[in-house]
């Protein structure tokens, strides 16, 4: 005779069924992340262990050795690309602060006001995201050109000289860009966490007195702390694998932007400009790992739980 199966069975196996399916969504991105990211990384990891080299007389074909830490001992020594290591480290060390500081400032802005006067800033907002970065790019280096854009005789006007393509400016002209597309996403992510707070704190905040900055400082920033980190990191990431916009840059002010002008745009110059693969392939890695370590450093600080 057959011992039935105990009532709760069933629902466990639901329950399964239902985690089965629902983790099943993350399928195409755990696919293309494998495809896309670890793929491309074992492969630069092993191209990064061998040299290309020829003949000394420079005739006949090129042979490819096994080299080992050779190529990352040359990019540790590599002078130009730490120099363009350190340019975009200043950088982000700038622009994040004044990047995150608008994002929350515009947040808690829209969080004190009307739903419907907020849906439509964070549409206007959130536009200049929509807008593809090589076209964002193309924008501004029209309206920076001194020749036919717009804002060089708007400031020459009131008695202002400036050359957005100079030495001294040309940060700031890609700054401009980099916060015009991404002050609106980070708003976003924020104002959502705000709007995850529940209502009932601030009602509790208001009859016992406090001020909308008291409540913003004390409990709407704490509570989108992790929002502030997430996007914080996120920027860290963007930051120093800027490579689009100050590659159009160059062809406005090859002078300025130089080939090995950010770290990626010297791996670029190396892998199709030079034609050595395996060099660029360990200056990617070393990138990866500054770009891993800084992230992780970062939100290890930052998430440090509170001592009593």
């Amino acid at each position: 005779m057959d011992t039935p199966a105990p009532p709760h069975t069933g629902r466990v196996t639901w329950r399964r069924v239902m985690a089965f399916k629902g983790a099943s969504f993350t399928f195409p991105f755990f696919l293309g992340f494998l495809l896309f990211t670890v793929v491309p990384v074992v492969i630069a990891l092993k191209e990064s262990l061998y040299t290309e080299q020829g003949s000394g007389l420079g005739f006949g074909a090129k042979t490819v050795e096994f080299t080992g830490p050779d190529n990352f001992v040359r990019g540790f020594e590599d002078a130009k690309f730490w120099s363009a290591m350190g340019r975009v480290a200043l950088f982000a060390a700038i622009s994040i602060p004044l990047i995150q500081l608008t994002s929350l400032g515009m947040a808690l802005l829209m969080d004190m006001a009307r739903s419907r006067t907020a849906g439509r800033f964070r549409i206007a907002l959130l536009v200049p995201y929509m807008i593809p970065g090589i076209v964002a790019t193309l924008i501004w280096i029209y309206l920076y050109s001194p020749v036919v854009g717009p804002l060089t005789p708007i400031l020459g006007f009131f008695g202002i000289d400036a050359n957005f393509y100079s030495g001294g400016m040309i940060w700031v002209s890609i700054g401009n860009l980099v916060a015009w597309s991404s002050i609106g996403f980070n708003m976003l992510i924020l104002y959502a966490s705000l709007q995850s707070v529940p209502r009932e704190l601030f009602d509790s905040a208001r009859v016992d007195g406090a001020s909308e900055w008291r409540m913003a400082w004390s409990i709407k920033v704490p509570l989108v702390r992790r929002s502030l980190v997430l996007t914080t990191v996120l920027s860290v990431i963007g930051s120093l694998q800027i490579f689009s916009d100050p590659m159009l840059f160059r062809s406005m002010t090859p002078e300025t932007v130089t080939r090995d002008f950010t770290p990626i745009m010297a791996i670029y110059d190396w892998a199709f400009a030079q034609g050595d693969f395996n060099y660029a392939a360990a200056l990617s890695i070393i990138l990866a790992l500054v770009v891993g370590i800084a992230s992780a450093l970062f939100y290890r600080l930052t998430n440090k739980a509170p001592t009593s």
